[in-house]
């Protein structure tokens, strides 16, 4: 049971933490069952990244059906709130634009999507180089990429996605650069055969890259410039390529975000938060849905997200019937996953002055002296600085095989003003009994 709410307070039957497309399929679904439903999100909107707004036009078809339906269910929407605490089982605290707010809940649902993830190499921080998602997000929230000459390199199917994007809005792509090698992305194209629709997807996408060469096999190896990206520097094969441009836009894949299922307790798996049948966690109560439990793009996402709803307001029977199609979904995940697993070559990529936390200045040298997450953050303070290990845990995870071992409150950074909102109110209560 949730504590009883205050003046700034909130509660639900079902919380669902996360409005992108995983966590709007949910609430859908989760107020069928006649519970009150409330979402909340640190972004100003609903969509999520995948459904993110697009200054220049209206959000996509889907984002807007899905977004009606919640409405018109009657669920709540909280937004630009930042969940960092739960201070008791059935109650979250999240820091507003206008302080802390707490919102209880009776069950939960945790959409809270995926990242890119970002490898160090040398000149990785210069301005201009940014993650793929990234310069895509900076693009729609109002960049001009007009005439600029953008490198798109990496791995995974957003190249294509923000290149076909980028490109729309005249940027000119030189080459898409994807460290998997040929012959793995040809056994991912035949397979492909076998799904009409996400075939028809990829050829579209390709479509809109007429022209643009997709080199394989290929990685970049460092960023070069002096105030700023001029040149990057790549390997093909055995060959080394020098490309001048403007900006490179380079994320390898993405990595799913367990930091606030990690600390409520949630078991975790090598690739996100453990689930049963039902998405619910090793915790009662308690279910994730969507890229938290795993990579797996936007259709499992909705799918899992159903399901999650309809756990959570007790509707069983209309969750099962969605096994079948979240199976087949999976299946398409597994081999995306495999597809773009990361080659070796990019562990060797960081020079030992490269900056692996770019938060707290922690070069490749200085980490590779330590033994592991603890003892790197007690003696350079790596993942401790305002990103919370977000930037360079995944990072560190693959280059050295680390794990982070903790995840403490606040979840996420929040202002000195909240954390004392929050010390005044637990003496207030504690005067109170």
């Amino acid at each position: 049971m949730c504590s009883p709410m205050n003046e700034s307070g909130h509660a639900s039957d079902i919380l669902i933490v996360g409005a992108g497309p995983a966590g709007l399929a949910a609430a859908c679904r989760a107020a069928q069952g006649g519970k009150s439903v409330t979402i909340i999100d640190d972004n100003p909107g609903p969509g999520g990244q995948i459904w993110r707004r697009d200054q220049r036009k209206p959000n996509a078809g889907p984002a807007l059906a899905w977004l009606g339906k919640a409405r018109g269910s009657g669920v709540e929407f909280i937004y630009g709130a930042n969940v960092f605490d739960q201070p008791e089982p059935g109650l979250l605290l999240a820091e507003t634009r206008d302080g802390v707010r707490e919102i209880g809940y009776q069950q939960l649902i945790l959409a809270t999507g995926a990242r890119e993830r970002l490898l160090p190499f040398p000149g990785w921080t210069l301005p201009n180089v940014c993650g793929a998602g990234g310069l895509q997000a900076l693009v729609k929230s109002g960049l001009s990429i007009q005439g600029k000459r953008v490198l798109v390199a990496g791995s995974g199917p957003l190249l294509l996605a923000v290149a076909g994007y980028l490109r729309k809005l005249g940027a000119q792509i030189p080459f898409i650069a994807e460290q998997a090698p040929w012959k793995r992305l040809l056994r991912f194209g035949l397979r492909l055969l076998g799904s009409p629709a996400k075939a028809v997807q990829a050829a579209g996408l390709r479509g809109s890259l007429a022209g643009v060469r997709y080199l394989t096999g290929c990685w970049v190896t460092a960023a070069e410039g002096h105030e700023k990206l001029e040149t990057v520097q790549l390997m093909h094969g055995s060959r080394t390529l020098d490309v001048a441009c403007d900006y490179l836009a380079c994320g390898f894949h993405l990595v799913p975000n367990i930091e606030l299922a990690a600390f409520l307790g949630c078991e975790l798996t090598e690739g996100g938060v453990r689930v049963n049948d039902f998405q619910e966690t090793s915790l009662p109560g308690i279910y994730c849905a969507g890229e938290t439990t795993g990579i797996g793009g936007l259709e499992l996402s909705l799918v899992e997200g159903e399901i999650a709803g309809y756990a959570a307001s007790g509707l069983h029977h209309e969750a099962a019937s969605k096994f079948g199609s979240r199976r087949r979904l999976r299946k398409f995940s597994d081999l995306l996953n495999r597809t773009f697993a990361l080659r070796d070559e990019l562990r060797i990529s960081p020079r030992p002055d490269t900056l692996i936390c770019r938060c707290e200045d922690v070069s490749f040298e200085r980490l590779r002296k330590q033994t592991g997450w603890r003892a790197a953050k007690l003696h350079t303070r790596c993942g401790m600085g305002p990103c919370q290990g977000r930037v360079c845990g995944p990072a560190i995870e693959f280059l050295l095989g680390w794990r982070f071992e903790s995840v403490r409150p606040p979840v996420f950074p929040v202002r000195l003003a909240s954390l004392a909102q929050i010390s005044e109110r637990g003496e207030t209560s504690s005067q109170s009994h």
